[in-house]
């Protein structure tokens, strides 16, 4: 990157609203690959993070007023980004092991309904979505004549190998399918933004309105960082993911402890690790006192979770992405020692 930084010029000028020509060559070919199906550059866009995917993609499927359903706990910029431009976010409920239910989605569409958004491997719950359960969420798209989203940041991190789903493997992917990956995790670029979009091209060029009117671009430097990994990172990136799997066995291996006080590890997998939490005290203001009296911070279900579900006030998300088994042994230690007490002290 400081290479191409000080030596070539195109980085520092704008570039195509979708993208640079060789990275959306490259990821497609790339899906193409992992997924056993066809994708064409023309059906990918790069954006500037997937948050950025995400909105382009709201933004040119809804109007004002239109809906979009959320597996709940859900990632809370998903929410927000609804919020802000007037659509409603209708929580999907999950079941116990946090996964959605079809047939509670195929209640809850109207007509207003225009995509359903699914996030595997999940933020913040860290669940992974079966192959035919995601199969199940596009065949209820499809006959509804409406989108599904599946969001797949954490995809380089998933506990199985090989494809998540077969949804490519459908030559008629695109009238239903929208997925959106984010460079930043696997190749550790995250204040560089860079994220994709994979679609219709003629949703893309809806989306390229937005892009273009937002940002332009994405990030020259960032893009070509993405480029280079893609096309020299693969046995690094096997080893990065080796190293999260380690350390979510480690989240695993460690919870017997603390189950026995009251704690239940509800979700764990990519960066994540979502629990229940045992003490009388809502989960926004035990963040708060963790920080304080344990020098531990994480988020509060409350995030997560619709104002009116009080479920997410005895939840907490772990993110275990930046500390090695180690410091999962020392966070384990530091709740296993915090009393009811403690809290209110």
């Amino acid at each position: 990157m400081a290479e191409t930084l000080l030596k070539e010029a195109e980085p520092h000028l704008y570039g195509p609203v979708l993208g640079l020509p060789s990275l959306r060559k490259a990821l497609a070919e790339n899906w193409s690959q992992h997924y056993g199906g066809r994708v064409d550059e023309t059906q990918v866009a790069i954006t500037s993070g997937c948050n950025q995917a995400y909105a382009a993609v709201i933004t040119a499927l809804c109007g004002e007023g239109d809906e979009v359903l959320l597996p709940t706990p859900w990632y809370f910029n998903h929410k927000m980004w609804l919020d802000m431009g007037g659509q409603r976010a209708v929580p999907l409920p999950t079941d116990v092991q946090l996964q959605p239910d079809p047939e509670a989605a195929r209640a809850l569409i109207t007509p207003r309904t225009r995509a359903i958004a699914l996030v595997s491997p999940n933020n913040p719950a860290g669940v992974e979505y079966p192959s035919e359960l995601i199969e199940t969420f596009r065949d209820l798209a499809r006959t509804h004549g409406i989108k599904l989203i599946i969001d797949e940041t954490y995809r380089d991190f998933n506990s199985r190998d090989g494809a998540p789903h077969t949804l490519l493997r459908d030559p008629d992917w695109t009238d239903s399918v929208i997925q959106l990956y984010s460079f930043s995790k696997a190749y550790r670029l995250t204040g560089h933004r860079v994220g994709a979009i994979i679609a219709d091209p003629i949703l893309l060029g809806e989306a390229e309105k937005f892009l273009d009117s937002v940002t332009i671009c994405p990030n020259g430097l960032g893009q070509r960082a993405a480029l280079w990994g893609l096309q020299n990172l693969d046995a690094w990136l096997s080893g990065a993911r080796q190293e999260i799997l380690a350390r979510r066995a480690a989240i695993e291996a460690g919870f017997p402890k603390l189950a026995a006080a009251g704690r239940q590890l509800k979700g764990a997998g990519a960066y994540f690790a979502y629990m229940q939490h045992p003490f009388d005290m809502p989960s926004n203001l035990l963040a708060q006192k963790l920080v304080e009296k344990a020098q531990i911070l994480l988020l509060p279900g409350t995030m997560f979770r619709p104002e009116e579900d009080a479920t997410g006030q005895r939840e907490v998300r772990v993110a275990f992405a930046n500390i090695d088994a180690s410091g999962i042994t020392e966070l384990y230690g530091r709740l296993s020692a915090l009393a009811a007490a403690d809290l209110h002290a």
